[in-house]
């Protein structure tokens, strides 16, 4: 029986015993007052358990855990200096604001296996209880959602109610759109009412939701970044946010294959961090089978992980510093070198 209708049968039961005290003998009246009683109290506490059992709206489902955030940025996320920073500051400085002004908008870009679908996930997992299979939780992927540029009108109007259905159920939603630099340009434009310095539109506050995107646009600009630093000598740990982040969204802006192109989200400031990952280095994709074989139960074998690593293609060619595709086959690959 649903929770909803079994809370309607109690109180039907309720009410009917108190009705019955007035036409019975007092024996009987005692008896339907305890019950009564009875009830009263499964009905006080019903909520409670209804909430322990079913995922809800509530602290119960939604609280951030930032020392969890932050040991596995640390542990588990390679190579990101930058990104490791602003996430864990962003999302600590947004969930502890009980009254945040818009919402959390944050844009990861790099190329391929740099880790920006994973650290959507650990910010999932730190935030609510169930993860990635939260109810709270929705992914939207440009090729398979938004696959027909001459739907694009459609589209807009579904994202809309989508967005503003699951919102009204949930003000704590996250929102992560996947392969932006295939979505269709102007679709991304139809949410920015909801991203918005609004305090409700239509009746419904936004302000607490998080919305994060995932694109590989700008991945050329960080690339470029990172390939002077090497060149120079320099650390790559001295790369700093300043250095690349105008040059990534004016990137992004301009880019007609970014699903920012030309957006009022840019142009109108909504997006609180562009978010660099930079390109793997050997010493990362090594970093990454090794926890992946951690992961996986195997004992640690450095000798596995370095030839792994070393079978992957890197360029430039001539110097092999960086991963082609960092650690995004790892997890395909390494049955075949154990």
């Amino acid at each position: 029986m649903k929770p909803r209708k079994l809370y309607v049968l109690l109180l039907l039961c309720l009410l009917l015993c108190l009705g019955m005290t007035e036409a019975i003998e007092p024996i009987s009246t005692s008896i339907a007052v305890g019950m009564a009683a009875a009830l009263t109290g499964f009905l006080a506490t019903y909520q409670n358990i209804f909430y322990y059992f079913h995922e809800c709206c509530r602290p119960e489902w939604i609280a951030f855990n930032k020392t969890g955030l932050r040991v596995d940025l640390e542990d588990k996320l390679f190579g990101q200096h930058i990104a490791s920073r602003i996430i864990l500051k962003s999302v600590a400085g947004f969930m502890s604001n009980d009254n945040p002004k818009k919402p959390l908008v944050l844009s990861l870009h790099g190329w391929t296996g740099t880790g920006k679908n994973f650290v959507s996930q650990l910010i999932a997992e730190h935030v609510y209880k169930e993860g990635m299979d939260s109810n709270f939780v929705h992914i939207f992927t440009a090729t398979h959602h938004f696959q027909h540029a001459s739907q694009i009108e459609t589209y807009k109007s579904q994202l809309q109610q989508w967005i503003r259905g699951n919102v009204t159920n949930c003000g704590q939603s996250m929102f992560i759109f996947d392969e932006m630099d295939k979505m269709h340009p102007g679709l991304i434009d139809s949410i920015k009412p909801y991203l918005d310095y609004y305090d409700k539109l239509d009746g419904v506050s936004y302000r607490k939701a998080i919305f994060i995107f995932l694109s590989n646009a700008g991945g050329e600009s960080i690339i470029e970044t990172a390939l002077e630093f090497w060149k120079e000598g320099r650390d790559r740990e001295e790369i700093e946010l300043k250095d690349m982040e105008t040059v990534l969204s004016l990137s992004v802006f301009n880019n007609k294959k970014s699903g920012l192109w030309h957006t009022s989200l840019i142009d109108k400031n909504l997006v609180d961090f562009f978010v660099p990952f930079l390109p793997l280095e050997y010493r990362h994709v090594v970093q990454c089978v090794m926890a992946e074989m951690k992961a996986r139960g195997y004992p640690p074998d450095e000798n596995v992980a370095e030839q792994l690593a070393k079978d992957l293609i890197y360029f430039p060619k001539s110097e092999r510093v960086f991963a082609v595709k960092g650690c995004k086959t790892i997890d395909t690959k390494l049955h075949y070198y154990i």
